[in-house]
């Protein structure tokens, strides 16, 4: 499941991964990225992952076609909050892939920190 949620902070594209992702929810969040891009707008994002049940075949690839086409170059700042420390590890190294963006991780009780973070940039 892929649920938009509010952090309160309207800049940023918010959401909660819990389970397995359909291609409905990933097309979603990706038609939310697009009208950002079209609006000339940079990408600020808040994952928050609850838990990781895969992603249905056609929701892999809408996301890789929505990479190739636009790329990574239009997000700014992503921030994401898990329990999982692996996936901390997973950001830090995409953070040293994706210079343009900057990444972080941060564990669930520090939610605030990861808003502000978003915030600041």
């Amino acid at each position: 499941m892929l649920e938009i949620i509010d952090i309160g902070f309207e800049k940023a594209v918010a959401y909660r991964l819990e389970g397995k992702i359909t291609e409905e929810e990933m097309l979603s969040v990706l038609s939310i990225f697009r009208e950002k891009i079209d609006k000339g707008e940079k990408l600020i994002v808040y994952q928050e992952v609850v838990s990781i049940g895969g992603a249905e075949f056609d929701a892999m690839i809408e996301k890789f076609k929505f990479f190739i086409d636009v790329g990574i170059s239009h997000f700014s700042r992503i921030a994401v909050v898990t329990h999982k420390k692996w996936i901390h590890k997973l950001v830090h190294l995409e953070g040293k892939l994706f210079k343009h963006t900057d990444m972080k991780g941060f564990p669930v009780e520090k939610k605030d920190q990861a808003v502000e973070f978003l915030k600041n940039g």
